[in-house]
């Protein structure tokens, strides 16, 4: 999309502010088309920033006796590694906050956290962050495939926490 800024209609204003009788519809057919998009797609700057990438999230583990535990896992995105994972039964902003600090001792923090907008992220956890000099990175509302690295991991690891299915004969 082009700069709105630098469009026909503004440059057609301006030339008719500076008394140049000319229609928009000639202005447009004379300016420079753009060659290359505005900016980097998302794949370059995935490319170029996936070092300095995390993602965290939160998911329901069921246990056999039908209780509800919650895990959290943060995971980079440059190799896809798992940086830390953990269980709680009652997953709170404060708790959130500090496995962050345990996940990224010193200075081996990211520049960047991709979360989803569950409420347990509380302003505890965005000070927390912030503290830590990581950038939060909230997906928009109801969005899982924004943070789809954290979300394949889960998948991965629902999937084995499942029993596999076996044929008779």
């Amino acid at each position: 999309m082009d700069n709105p800024l630098w469009g026909a209609p503004p440059i057609h204003g301006e030339l008719l502010k500076l008394g140049f009788g000319i229609a928009q519809s000639s202005v447009a057919k004379y300016m420079v088309k753009r060659q290359q998009p505005p900016s980097q797609g998302w794949r370059t700057f995935l490319r170029n920033h996936a070092p300095d990438i995390a993602a965290m999230d939160l998911f329901v583990v069921p246990t056999l006796g039908f209780d509800l535990l919650y895990a959290f896992v943060v995971v980079r995105l440059d190799r896809r590694e798992l940086v830390w994972i953990n269980v709680t039964a009652n997953p709170t902003a404060e708790w959130v906050a500090r496995q962050i600090t345990e996940a990224f001792p010193w200075d081996e923090a990211p520049g960047y956290m991709i979360r989803d907008r569950d409420r347990v992220y509380g302003s505890v956890v965005t000070r927390r962050l912030r503290a830590l000099r990581i950038r939060d990175r909230p997906t928009a509302p109801a969005a899982p495939w924004q943070n789809g690295f954290a979300e394949r991991l889960i998948g991965s690891m629902q999937s084995l926490s499942r029993p596999q299915e076996t044929r008779g004969d």
